[in-house]
């Protein structure tokens, strides 16, 4: 019998058990002749499910080919937490074996559950995931006023939230822990990030956050040209005015990829990110000191997922996944690098390079002749005391090549 002749069953159980399962679902369980799920998933099955019972291995993605070709030709059923295609195993699954092979039953997710009983509009919440994810994570969603979700990795994640609020600037903010939801155990734990006081409770828990910004706290805003001094750096940075007309002509979307070569600070790279969780991006530098505050930056700035690689371009490029855009911040004149990228980039791609000296601007004057695009010089100036006076300090001007890859040229 073919592989995917019979359909992968994926059912979402909630913390009631068997009790809360629709009658399809439980229909499903009772047929199957395999169930793969993690220990407390199948633990909430009743003796009538009496098909062979698999705990997935750890780590789990690499095991699932070899896991489906075990039982080919069997009724499998995955069991999942709430909505498998919600931060769940579902999405895992249809990556691996294709939409096709699958049927999914969901349950309501934990998120459904937890604004029900906050009375929380699901769409005005911003939800993050900390399972198998770092804290860092949450630092991107945190505005005053907003509501935020955050799944848990476990019982300590709560106290986690609290420490992380307080080193950003948000002490104040109410939290709420939501443990055991959709099922009669349910507990909800209340306090505030700057005085939590509970000890780690339910490890099936959900953590809801209602921001509150400390006084005084720093302000980021949510679009690219965030203060210099948000950063850490030791003078490799691309300044606020310049970085902001980068990334216009970079112009991420969701799920693009950036290739950021010659890091310095990674501003570039953190920035791409933070315009959309699903942007990815690798930053490419070839100092190692420099390569550790990039990761620190990301970290503070709340897209811990940004690639490092330390080396020097173009080498370190070989084997990166194909970029949608390339930002070129350093090392311009390094034989083949401007070559590499553009053969690198993606048809349709974007490519932008600064520089501040003559010898760059020669090279991207030659590739703006031969490729087209735009060729700007930005220039920005400060207003400073002079004596008792203001003036303007003129800051060193930026040339800037951009162009689009075109979409026939490999």
């Amino acid at each position: 019998m073919n592989d995917a002749s019979v359909p992968v069953a994926v059912v979402g159980v909630g913390a009631d058990g068997w009790d809360g399962l629709p009658e399809a679902s439980r229909g499903v369980l009772a047929a199957a002749e395999v169930v793969i799920g993690g220990p407390r998933q199948l633990g909430l099955l009743p003796e009538e499910v009496a098909g062979e019972r698999v705990v997935w291995p750890s780590p789990l993605r690499p095991a699932v080919p070899g896991l489906m070709a075990a039982h080919a030709g069997r009724r499998i059923a995955v069991l999942a937490s709430g909505d498998p295609m919600f931060h769940g195993i579902g999405r895992t699954l249809t990556e691996v074996l294709g939409a096709g092979r699958l049927r999914v039953l969901p349950h309501p997710s934990s998120v459904a559950y937890a604004c029900a009983r906050l009375g929380w509009a699901v769409e005005d919440t911003e939800v993050v995931s900390l399972v198998g994810r770092p804290l860092a994570a949450l630092s991107a969603v945190l505005y005053d006023g907003r509501r935020v979700l955050a799944l848990s990795a476990g019982a300590g994640t709560p106290a986690e939230v609290a420490g992380l609020l307080r080193e950003r600037g948000f002490a104040g903010s109410r939290m709420r822990v939501l443990e055991q939801l959709g099922s009669d155990r349910e507990r909800v734990l209340e306090g505030t990030a700057d005085r939590w006081p509970h000890a780690p409770g339910d490890p099936l828990n959900v953590v809801a956050v209602e921001c509150a910004a400390d006084p005084g706290a720093r302000r980021l805003g949510a679009v690219p040209g965030l203060p210099d001094d948000a950063y850490e750096h030791d003078g490799q940075l691309t300044k606020r005015h310049v970085r902001a007309a980068t990334l216009a002509a970079l112009a991420p979307a969701p799920g693009e990829l950036l290739w950021d070569v010659g890091g310095g600070s990674g501003s570039i790279a953190v920035e791409w990110m933070r315009a959309h969780r699903s942007c990815r991006a690798v930053t490419v530098e070839r100092d190692p000191v420099r390569a550790e505050r990039i990761t620190r930056n990301a970290a503070a700035l709340g897209v811990p997922a940004l690639r490092v690689v330390t080396g020097g371009a173009p080498e370190a490029l070989a084997g990166l996944p194909a970029p949608d855009a390339v930002f070129v911040g350093g090392g311009l004149t390094a034989p083949g690098l401007l070559e590499a990228c553009w053969a690198a980039l993606r048809p349709g791609g974007r490519l932008v390079a600064n520089t501040v000296t003559l010898e760059s601007e020669a090279l991207l004057a030659r590739w703006y002749a031969r490729h087209g695009g735009d060729l700007v010089r930005l220039a920005v100036a400060h207003a400073v005391s002079v004596g008792g006076f203001t003036g303007w300090r003129q800051a060193m001007p930026v040339t800037q090549w951009s162009a689009v890859k075109p979409a026939g040229e490999q």
